[in-house]
């Protein structure tokens, strides 16, 4: 029993001093997340029988090993796993790879070939020397004539003569073919570079096979060297037509491997979450500072006139009269049909059936998901206190069934670029409020009238009145319903008072001083709002935000 065992682990401590099987891993898909990714490698490997060692390259360059699964068939056993950035062997370049031997047989040729006219060469060198030792043994000879002494001479000089320019035409053939050891060299070190360092990253298995063959091994790992994030294209021709919403995605990788004909998937979901239930402990009460932001001026804002989205949506009692449309999918032909959208109580995945290359360069690759026709009632809004142009808004129902993501939109509008908003489906309003940027067509003014403003000293106080003209002239070819918002002063001070001289038979919250104006304004049409108030407060005070 005893020599059984030791037999085992003899063949066991051989196998694995066999030479390493190199294998390189190939992207098959790809699930993104917002900050991480989740890859699906194969591979193919022809595995002896017994225990090998298996060196998948091509895999990402920074990985979670915690989450590396390698699916093998039954006759496989995986007996260990690890992930490297540093493995170092002495069989690790492929020398079978076509590129990499016909560059190593190039350099054998031109090696040989060198070593041909080196071997000339010393010849030539040692047949010189002989002449020279020689021609002094011949002068030291005084038998020899004249004639014979001069014979002498013109064949050591013709043969020297020949000797040295066979040297030198050798050395010329030499530093020709260093010429071409050196270009073969570099070529091979690119080729081993090409070979060897795809990426940083490696798996070394150790496996025991039953079968040999070749063997597909599946690689499943996830890696947080990638993100991902929606953003929308939203073209408006007119406010009579439905919002024609491009749903897309911005992705990035910086995994060390390029993707190559992939199938996406991206998902909503974070896999690096932590899924630990919370627990609740006490929770005090305590102040906080408040600081104000902005300078007096600025009292008022578009963010804080439109005070709710359900505001909005009850302002308007043209609200039936004002267009809206159904859901409509595009045509056959949009890529509506090859994105699937898989919905759950967690996150919404979106399948891509069309192969994509996204390369491993950092820099964020469009993709294309979705094309909807958004249903949409168009309102406009100004606010002409603080901006004095009006801003299109376009009111949402029912958004929930589209799956928008939290994200940027670029708005074109009447075939022209006008900006970027922000869809934000995360709200608890029944209606989604799109901002769709400025509308140059419909012209607001908001003057002041002199002659109706002024200041009056009453004893020991001061008065001041302020008369302001707000004129809307709607430039388009078609009617159009506005909210339009301006304010009047509050006083949080006895010695202050304020009075609303003259409202323009406006909405009037008196606990925010908003004053609101539901217009309806035809084609080329103009209407003019007067709003005046009057402040009260001691002469020897200032007040500067008025």
């Amino acid at each position: 029993m005893k020599k059984v065992l030791f037999i085992t682990l003899l063949i066991s401590a051989i196998s694995f001093a066999q030479k390493p099987i190199f294998t390189s891993a190939k992207v098959k898909a790809a699930t993104v997340y917002f900050n991480a990714a989740e890859l699906q490698q194969t591979t193919t490997v022809n595995l002896p029988v017994g225990t090998s060692e298996i060196v998948i390259k091509n895999v990402a360059d920074y990985l979670n090993e915690n989450t590396i699964q390698i699916g093998a068939p039954s006759s496989v056993t995986v007996l260990s796993v690890q992930f490297t950035q540093n493995y170092i062997s002495e069989y690790e370049i492929d020398e079978s790879n076509p590129a990499i031997k016909k560059v190593r047989d190039s350099i054998t040729l031109v090696q040989k070939e060198i070593k041909k006219i080196q071997i000339e060469t010393y010849s030539h060198q040692q047949t010189i020397g002989l002449l020279d030792n020689n021609q002094t043994v011949a002068g030291a000879n005084s038998g020899l004539s004249v004639t014979e002494l001069i014979k002498l001479v013109d064949y050591y000089k013709a043969k020297r003569t020949e000797l040295d320019n066979a040297i030198v035409l050798l050395q010329e053939k030499e530093a020709n073919w260093n010429k071409k050891l050196n270009a073969l060299n570099e070529k091979l070190v690119i080729n081993t570079q090409k070979e060897d360092k795809t990426s940083k990253g490696k798996l070394v298995l150790q496996v025991m096979n039953e079968i040999a063959g070749n063997v597909n091994l599946d690689i499943n790992y996830i890696t947080n060297s990638a993100t991902w994030n929606p953003f929308y294209d939203l073209r408006v021709d007119n406010v009579k037509d439905p919002i024609n919403m491009m749903y897309k995605a911005q992705v990035s990788q910086n995994t060390g491997i390029d993707w190559k004909k992939v199938k996406l998937t991206l998902s909503s979901g974070n896999p690096n979450q932590n899924n630990q239930a919370p627990i609740l402990s006490s929770w005090f009460l305590r102040y906080q500072e408040i600081y104000s932001v902005g300078n007096g001026n600025a009292a008022i804002s578009v963010s804080n006139v439109i005070q709710s989205r359900k505001e909005i949506s009850q302002a308007f009692k043209y609200r039936d009269t004002a267009t809206s449309y159904g859901f409509e999918e595009f045509d056959d032909n949009s890529i509506s049909n090859y994105t699937s959208i898989n919905e759950n109580q967690l996150n919404v995945s979106f399948d891509i059936d069309i192969p994509y290359d996204i390369l491993s360069n950092g820099k964020a690759h469009s993709v294309a998901l979705k094309e909807i026709k958004l249903p949409a009632t168009y309102k406009y809004y100004a606010a002409p206190r603080v901006d004095k142009e009006a801003f299109l808004l376009a009111e949402i129902n029912d958004y929930s069934k589209y799956n928008l993501l939290p994200g940027e939109a670029n708005i074109i509008f009447e075939g022209l670029y006008v900006g970027k908003t922000t869809i934000n489906p995360n709200q608890t309003a029944d209606t989604l409020n799109l901002s769709m940027g400025r509308d140059k067509k419909i012209n607001i003014k908001r003057e002041k009238v002199v002659d109706k403003s002024g200041t009056k000293f009453l004893s020991s106080y001061k008065e001041q009145t302020f008369t302001y003209d707000l004129t809307v002239r709607n430039n388009k070819k078609e009617e159009i319903f506005m909210l339009l918002k301006d304010q009047y002063p509050l006083s949080t001070d006895k010695e202050v008072t304020v009075e609303l001289l003259e409202d323009g038979k406006a909405k009037v919250n008196t606990e925010t001083g908003i004053l609101t104006w539901e217009l309806k304004l035809a084609p080329n049409e103009t209407k003019k709002i007067r709003i005046s108030y009057k402040v009260k407060y001691p002469k020897d005070k200032i007040i500067d935000n008025l």
